[in-house]
């Protein structure tokens, strides 16, 4: 009995991590943002506080912003946990932001079939000049060197990834010190790497992975939402619409539908916009553009309002997000540029305008329908008398003296309940 009270008494005293080791597991498959630094910045946090041996990060992206991708390294650098990135699954890609992130955890993985590289810093929408891209292109070869020089691993091939776009297999980065090792599955990874002495912001810890359970932890929904958002296509298109809605209940009040709905894309597009490098030079332009086109349906310009709307609303969309904090993924495409463009213009200039140009059209009905119809006289004017009118007889006064009876008169005014007419020429042949 005191025998097995003994055994209790010491199993109470052993640290329980001892026997039920976390691995906390995170999936990131999308371009590098700030949505997905916060959520590698909460995913650390949440590791530490569960105590988890090491957080794991299922990596495959072809790159991102690279702000966002100084944040994420640095928070893997000063982590109290160990991190191990995992490129994975098979047919994975860590390209661009991704070497970064790769290279800067303290266990670097990749699965068979999977590829590393070409990281060279590239513009939005085209080729940066030759001094922005060397300041560019340096800057990169000087992080990623930094980051290859605390790790351990090869600074030379890192800078060549920035320089050249060079890639590799698994196969490659393993044997040239890229990564620490390939596994086939996530649980030949933990068994891989159970027992290594990592060291950490802390000290050092040792990892015992093999027999730890792994808890998935998903993005927020505030999150995922801003994942979406930090594509500038959507951002752009939000833009758009919320500016329109606005522009349609001002211009018509009451309607409320566009005005609510412009609101939100409008907030939801600022938000966007507020993580994204954006060019107020570019926002201000599109803005512009579409004050050029409402005052092309206000002014009578000849096309040249419009035209000018045009080409700002292209402008500035092509200088929306600035090309010299980001590489290509965080781009704005031309396709959604262009179709947005033309459609806008299409919108304006033709469905706008015609519907001013019916509201300007004569009226179909009332006293006003009456004028330049014509009718005949019923009795002599002069100068009032009788007409007949649709069918209808109506009182007359003669602008131009006496009308004979039964002459075709036409309508040229009216006044309270009586028609001013004039005597109808037929037209010559």
């Amino acid at each position: 009995m005191r025998r097995v009270l003994l055994y209790f008494i010491l199993l109470l005293a052993c640290p329980w991590p001892l026997y039920a080791q976390k691995v906390l597991s995170i999936k990131l498959e999308a371009t590098i943002n700030p949505a997905t630094a916060d959520f590698i910045h909460r995913a650390i946090e949440v590791a530490q506080n569960e105590r988890a041996t090491c957080l794991l990060i299922h990596l495959n992206t072809p790159g991102g912003l690279l702000k966002s991708t100084r944040v994420i390294v640095s928070d893997i650098l000063e982590s109290p946990v160990p991190v191990v990135v995992y490129v994975s699954p098979g047919g994975a890609h860590a390209g661009s932001a991704g070497v970064f992130i790769t290279m800067a955890a303290h266990i670097a993985a990749m699965a068979p079939g999977t590829n590393i590289g070409a990281a060279h810093p590239v513009t939005t929408q085209g080729e940066m000049d030759s001094i922005m891209s060397t300041k560019a292109t340096n800057d990169a070869m000087a992080f990623i060197k930094s980051i290859a020089a605390k790790r351990g691993r090869n600074a030379d091939w890192g800078a060549q990834a920035v320089r050249n776009s060079v890639s590799l297999t698994e196969a490659e980065a393993l044997e040239n010190n890229v990564i620490n090792l390939v596994a086939g599955s996530e649980q030949e990874l933990l068994n891989k790497i159970d027992g290594k002495q990592i060291t950490v912001s802390t000290g050092t810890v040792s990892l015992n992975t093999k027999n730890a359970t792994i808890h998935m932890l998903e993005m927020g929904w505030g999150e995922k939402m801003l994942n979406i958002l930090s594509d500038p296509n959507v951002a752009y298109i939000l833009f758009l619409l919320g500016l329109y809605g606005l522009l349609f209940e001002l211009y018509s009040p009451g309607a409320i539908f566009p005005g609510v709905i412009g609101g939100i894309c409008i907030i939801l597009a600022l938000y966007a916009m507020h993580t994204l490098p954006v060019n107020y030079a570019g926002l201000a332009l599109i803005v512009f553009g579409v004050i050029l086109f409402l005052l092309e349906i206000k002014i009578v310009s000849h096309g040249l309002l419009g035209i000018g709307g045009v080409i700002s609303l292209l402008l500035g969309s092509m200088m929306l997000i600035r090309t010299d904090e980001t590489w290509h993924v965080a781009s704005l495409s031309l396709t959604v540029i262009i179709t947005a463009v033309t459609i806008s213009s299409l919108f304006f200039l033709f469905v706008i305008g015609m519907g001013l140009k019916a509201q300007r059209a004569k009226p179909a009905i009332g006293l006003e329908a009456m004028i330049g119809e014509i009718g005949q006289s019923l009795s002599e004017l002069n100068p009032g008398g009788t007409v007949r009118m649709h069918g209808e007889i109506w009182k007359a006064i003669s602008k131009t003296g006496l009308i004979a009876e039964g002459r075709k008169v036409v309508v040229t005014g009216f006044l309270n309940f009586t028609l001013q007419v004039e005597p109808y020429n037929e037209p010559s042949v």
